[in-house]
């Protein structure tokens, strides 16, 4: 008997939820559905999102390398929703640093390395292990299940460009941390999955130029564009949805190999 689950009365956090990738899979959850608190910073558009998206959603401010912060945003989803069934990862930066910049005679800052590893391997681990702390908490479902993981990565993870040491370090981090913590989280019914998505349309993206866009666009094999937050949200869904998927990292891509 299939124990596909449906979305309906799920409660999840989303970190990184304000914009992007995280907006889009808020608003996907929302709609199938799911109770969902917004985690993003203080200064970010979270508040207006979630009232947009309606009385299943609420926002949390919130630094993802915080503790309290975290601890916090988990407490609103308990006395909001009464549990938490899924975090999503979504929240992160990135920089174009080369390693050692020859024209200027000037290495690769250590503090902006070290900021980069901060916010998206250390955050996502923050939320990781605070979340999967109260998803054991709850009652299993018939496959012994209580809760869902989903992280973040990138294809920089595998085939990162120049300037993207500190980026790529970060997010190959979180493609290598899935399985020892799908393994460690397993005796609980917990799962942990990673998306390593390709060129999305996103805020990042959207700040470039149109014949910037349209370049990135045509150097993705199939489909040849820009991928939208929703396709990601999608995934997203479906991985929440399959209890067979654990320990796994999923490139959402279209083909795309980053060239040097």
């Amino acid at each position: 008997m299939s124990s596909i689950r449906s979305m309906a009365g799920l409660v999840s956090i989303v970190t990184g939820g304000a914009s992007g990738l995280g907006k889009g899979t808020a608003a996907r959850l929302v709609r199938q559905g799911a109770r969902v608190v917004i985690v993003d910073l203080p200064n970010s558009s979270g508040e207006d999102v979630a009232k947009e998206l309606g009385e299943n959603c609420k926002f949390a401010a919130a630094d993802v390398t915080s503790e309290q912060d975290v601890k916090n945003a988990i407490d609103m989803a308990k006395s909001s929703f009464g549990r938490l069934d899924v975090a999503v990862n979504c929240a992160g930066v990135g920089i174009a640093v080369k390693t050692y910049n020859f024209n200027k005679d000037r290495a690769h800052p250590l503090d902006e390395f070290q900021r980069v590893l901060t916010v998206n391997t250390v955050g996502s681990f923050n939320v990781i292990r605070l979340a999967a702390g109260e998803m054991g908490k709850n009652d299993p479902d018939v496959d012994g299940q209580r809760g869902v993981i989903v992280n973040t990565a990138s294809v920089a993870a595998y085939d990162g460009q120049m300037g993207q040491a500190a980026y790529s370090a970060s997010k190959g981090a979180i493609v290598g941390m899935t399985l020892p913590i799908a393994r460690d989280l397993a005796s609980q019914g917990i799962r942990i999955n990673t998306v390593a998505p390709g060129l999305f349309d996103t805020p990042l993206l959207a700040s470039l130029p149109e014949k910037v866009r349209a370049f990135l666009a045509r150097t993705v094999p199939f489909p040849s564009r820009l991928g939208s937050p929703d396709e990601y949200a999608h995934l997203i869904e479906s991985i929440i949805a399959n209890p067979m998927l654990n320990g796994e990292v999923i490139r959402l891509d279209g083909a795309l190999r980053m060239q040097p």
